[in-house]
Order: structure tokens, then sequence, then C-alpha cells
């Protein structure tokens, strides 16, 4: 008789659980649940240290490279037979093709060590955001951030950014963000970089820090609504529907941790209506933002009407564990000085910031506003294709009406003026 193993108190207990599956004890569940969140974890760890040792080899390989480039005289032609042998003694790894070959030379000569203080314009492109960067690239051999996003990231950072404090402040945002590759490009051809925290704030006097310096890097100046097509003449309520019909973009050119609460919320004080244009909650600053736009440029006394919003929504919306409600006006053009006396003796945390459209921002002034909704542009093209009427048939009813539209309404001056419909 073959031999048993004696069988435990926790054995039957673990025997008769299994029979039942139903039969789930105490405390499994959060079990569970910290096993998958340490499984995660450790994936994404896996995964940033996987992408350091890549990021490292092309380094080296860059280093090794231009080492060799300067004391050997290597030309191209080695480097391209140093890129065909790696592939052929790694047949299927991808990496070694003699285009990226070339990248990790341009890596490695982007971040370089010198000893030498890297000469950045900081006054162009923010103190406080790109001189921590800068000190970055002088304590360490390679920049933390630049290890941390994949290699894809680093090549676009190489091809369209030549000033390397830019090349760090971009690195941290992604790592910090978690941009894609696409969204990175969306953000260095916006000008970021040369945009956030670049709005007239109050917010250093009328908020604690850190939150002062949070919300100081929320606020941007412009900011590039090039997914709208509007009017110089269009109104606030112009600007607000393309903004909602546009939100997800609207959301993305705010930044991350805007989330959206609703337009024209009501505001019931004393007995008197009043609406604010749009209302945001940060989830990051854990606090109300309300956007007031104006289609024209800044007046001091809009600033007065934020106060009195920022009130009214602290008073009415804000929860015990909110912090205090921030204010942003989005407006066509400001003058700094005045937007700065305006705000220099509020209470409330208000800052003022432009917008750009797009279109009309490119035309002459003679052209703006003239031109036709894109809907409208839209359907004329899709009908090109449609059958043209006969050359005599065109004649004969711009004879039978030619005084009709040299004299009346249709005059020529308005075939082609769709502005006001």
């Amino acid at each position: 008789m073959a031999n048993r193993k004696a069988t435990t108190p926790e054995t039957k207990d673990a025997i008769a659980w299994s029979a039942d599956a139903g039969n789930i004890p105490g405390g499994y569940g959060e079990l569970l649940e910290d096993l998958k969140a340490r499984i995660r974890a450790a994936r994404v760890k896996a995964a940033l240290s996987v992408n350091r040792e890549l990021i490292a080899l092309y380094w080296h390989i860059g280093k090794s490279i231009v080492e060799r480039q300067r004391t050997a005289g290597w030309g191209k032609a080695v480097v391209e037979r140093l890129a065909a042998d790696l592939q052929d003694s790694f047949p299927g790894l991808e990496g070694f093709s003699a285009r990226n070959i070339w990248h990790t030379r341009s890596f490695y000569l982007a971040y370089e060590p010198t000893g030498r203080k890297l000469k950045q314009p900081v006054s162009e492109l923010g103190r406080e955001k790109l001189a921590q960067p800068a000190r970055e690239s002088e304590s360490a051999i390679l920049p933390r951030p630049v290890s941390e996003i994949p290699w894809g990231h680093n090549i676009v950072l190489l091809q369209k950014l030549k000033d390397p404090a830019a090349r760090l402040w971009y690195a941290r945002q992604t790592v910090e963000n978690g941009w894609s590759r696409a969204m990175l490009t969306h953000w260095i051809e916006s000008g970021l970089h040369e945009r956030q925290g670049k709005a007239v704030t109050n917010f250093k006097a009328a908020l604690p820090a850190p939150q002062s310096d949070l919300a100081a890097e929320i606020v941007r100046d412009p900011y590039n609504f090039d997914f709208l097509t509007l009017r110089t003449d269009a109104a606030e309520r112009d600007l607000e529907r393309g903004l909602l019909d546009h939100i997800r973009k609207f959301l993305l050119e705010l930044g991350s941790g805007f989330a959206f609460v609703g337009q024209q919320v009501h505001l019931d004080v004393d007995g008197e209506d009043f609406y604010l244009d749009l209302l945001f909650y940060h989830l990051r600053l854990r606090c109300y933002v309300v956007i007031d736009l104006k289609a024209r440029p800044f007046k001091p006394e809009h600033a007065g009407k934020m106060n009195f919003y920022l009130s009214a929504v602290d008073e009415l919306l804000r929860h015990p564990g909110d912090k205090p409600s921030i204010g942003i006006i989005l407006c066509k053009t400001r003058s700094r000085v005045i937007a700065e006396y305006a705000l220099r003796d509020l209470t409330k945390p208000v800052g003022v910031a432009r917008y750009k459209t797009r279109l009309v921002e490119i035309l002459p002034d003679n052209l703006k506003g003239k031109l036709p909704p894109v809907e409208r542009i839209k359907a004329e093209l899709a009908g090109a294709d449609e059958p043209r009427p006969k050359i005599s048939s065109v004649r004969s009813v711009r004879r039978r009406r030619k005084g009709e539209i040299m004299n009346g309404p249709q005059s020529p001056n308005r075939l082609f003026d769709y502005t006001n419909q």
C-alpha cells in the first residue's frame, strides 16, 4: 500500500474550502487587492528598470562612438559597418539600425558631461522651472528624467529642441504626467515651456506655500485654442460654446488635473442670480477653479467681478476639505501692468491669461472675421463635383437679373460675404 502523508487540521480546512469555492474566508479580498497592487507596482518597476538599462546602453554606445571619432578618426563608413555587424550579431533585435546608432551618438553629445554650467536663456524659459533641471545635468552623468522616459521620447527631444534645459524640462513633465510620444510632440510644438506659469497672478500673496506654487504651475499664458475658429467680433458665448464643443481638447490645453463641473453654473446670492461661465475642480490642488471668458481686452473691473465670484463659490459650493477657490480670467488681450495693478490688493487668488485661436490670428487685419465658417467651406467643396449649369443659362440669368443684382441686396460685394450668415 502506498504511503500516505498525514492530514493536518490545516490541510483539512484547505481541502474543505477548495471544495466549496463560495466559502471565502475573512480577509481574502483585502489580501487579493494587496497582491494585485504589488504585482502592478512590480511590473512598473521592472519596466522602468528595463528602460533605464536600455537608455544606459544607448548612452554607452554613443559615448564609445564619439570617443573613437575624436581619438581614432572614425568616419561614417566605420559607424555604419558597426551598425551592420551589431544587427548580424543580434538578428531580430531592434535598435541597432544605422539610423538609430547615429541617434545614440547625438544622444550622448546632447547630455555630454562637460563640467561647465548649462548656458540656457533662463529668463525666457522660466527661472524656477528650468533652474532645477539645469542643476540635474551638472550633478549626474545622465539626468534622471532622461533615463526614465522611453527611447522614442528622447529622440523627439533631440530632434525638436536645441536647448538642454528645455529638453530636461519636457523630460520631467513627461515623467510626471505620463505623456505619450504624440502628446510630448504636441506640447513641444505648442511651446508649453514658454507658456506655463507665465500668467499674471496674485497667487503668492493670496495663497500659502506650496499651494501658491502649485497654482502658478497650472495657469498658462497664452492658452492655445488652435482648435477654434472665431471671428474677431465673436462674443463670450461663441467662445464658451466653441470650447465646450471641443471639451476634450479644451481639457487637454488646460492641463492635467482639471475636472469639468459645469457651464453657466447658477449662484443665488441674496436673491439675485449670477452665473459662472465655466466651473472646474482641480484634483491636485483640491479646489474649485472658476474661469471667466472675455472676448475682449482685460479691464480692471473684471478682477473685482472674479473676486466676488470666488467669495460666493467658497461660501456656497466649497466643502470643508477643499482649498480656497481659484479664478482664471481668460481674455483676448491684456496689459501686464494693468493686470498687475488690478490684482495687487485682491484677497482672492486670481490669474489673468490670454488665449489664441487658430486662423483669425494669422490673417491680415483686413481679412480677419471675413472668412466663411469651416462648415460652409466644407459644404461648398462637397458640392464641387455636382454638374455645373450651362454657361448660356448662367448668362441668361445674369441678363435677366442685371438690374436687381447691381442695385439690390445681392450686389457683387455681397455674393461671397458670409460674415453675417
